[in-house]
């Protein structure tokens, strides 16, 4: 019952945010680009009103996809008569400057021979900083990776602390203790290794939203994730899935000095509890939160509980600053 109950609590703040969104000021949308060298990376940002001379700056809050999609079916998803499955609609309603960026060999972004591992995506967001900052007159902003993502996103706070405010890694994994997804893809290790990227066709990205706890998410979903992602090709860079299956750790929680909030579904088959919490108690800064979500699994942003991971993110990011006695 008590199970029933939070699933009815997450339908209906879904009902009430898809009810605010038709009576919302219009969300506006641009796109960028930035050069990694010779790559070509593709940025797309998302705002209530576009930006006007003299305004107060908004806080930025940057979205990092994860080993299988691109950006912008990962973080900016039209489900239609599904309710709002779009992370990007929901923060910038809450009054967030909203960023988010195809990595190397994804979506817009320029297809290269490279395999795109968590390294290069560090690199990546690196190269987004500062078109960020020349469009928002920012030189810091909050990061939110999944997955893969909260690794590209954990390695840059590592190598560039000066530029992150707060820090949400959901679907994270440390070492990989205990992952029964982790230990049944490194069956395919040799595969990964000998190649540059993998398939990923309709069956793989319905698979996301199986391979856990089945009823967690809506299948609706996962159909509309394949219709937005296939359109950029039936294959994604296996760079990911080589540090996740045999480079782990890929970065240390001594070195991540942002305030960083660690949020899991209950039932995700990547990020086991042990691993989590080793990484957690390891973190150096007293401001940091553990946030477990229950009837959820690896993909938060599209499960039907969803809206209990809008809100766990939101109220960190949204922190008040802490006060110190002299």
């Amino acid at each position: 019952m008590q199970r029933r109950g939070l699933i009815a609590g997450a339908s209906a703040s879904v009902a009430l945010a898809g009810r605010a969104e038709a009576a919302a000021p219009q969300i506006w949308s641009a796109e960028y680009w930035a050069n990694k060298g010779d790559v070509r990376l593709n940025l797309f940002r998302k705002r209530v009103g576009a930006p006007r001379r003299g305004e107060a700056p908004r806080p930025v809050l940057f979205l990092v996809h994860g080993s299988s999609n691109s950006a912008r079916p990962s973080m900016d998803l039209t489900v239609p008569g599904k309710g709002e499955y779009s992370l990007m609609n929901v923060f910038a309603r809450w009054g967030y400057d909203v960023w988010t960026m195809d990595h190397e060999g994804y979506g817009r972004s320029s297809r290269t021979a490279s395999n795109s591992d968590i390294s290069s995506g560090s690199d990546d967001l690196a190269a987004a900083a500062p078109v960020v900052e020349a469009a928002t007159g920012q030189s810091a902003f909050h990061y939110l990776g999944e997955s893969s993502g909260a690794l590209r996103a954990a390695l840059f706070a590592a190598r560039y602390p000066e530029r992150v405010n707060r820090l949400v890694l959901t679907a994270f994994v440390y070492t990989g203790r205990n992952s029964p997804t982790l230990a049944d893809r490194a069956k395919r290790l040799d595969q990964y290794r000998a190649s540059n990227r993998r398939p990923r066709g309709r069956d793989m990205i319905r698979s996301i939203f199986t391979r856990d706890m089945p009823g967690t998410s809506d299948m609706a979903v996962a159909e509309a994730l394949a219709d937005a992602e296939l359109p950029f090709g039936d294959s994604a860079p296996t760079g990911t899935y080589v540090d996740m299956t045999a480079n782990l750790p890929v970065v240390q929680p001594e070195a991540v000095k942002a305030p960083t909030l660690l949020i899991r579904g209950e039932h995700d088959g990547i990020a086991s509890m042990e691993d989590l919490w080793d990484f957690f108690s390891r973190l150096p800064n007293g401001d940091r939160q553990f946030v477990v979500l229950n009837h959820a699994a690896h993909s938060l942003a599209f499960g039907l509980n969803r809206a209990q991971f809008w809100h766990a993110s939101h109220a960190f990011l949204s922190m008040p600053a802490p006060v110190h006695g002299s």
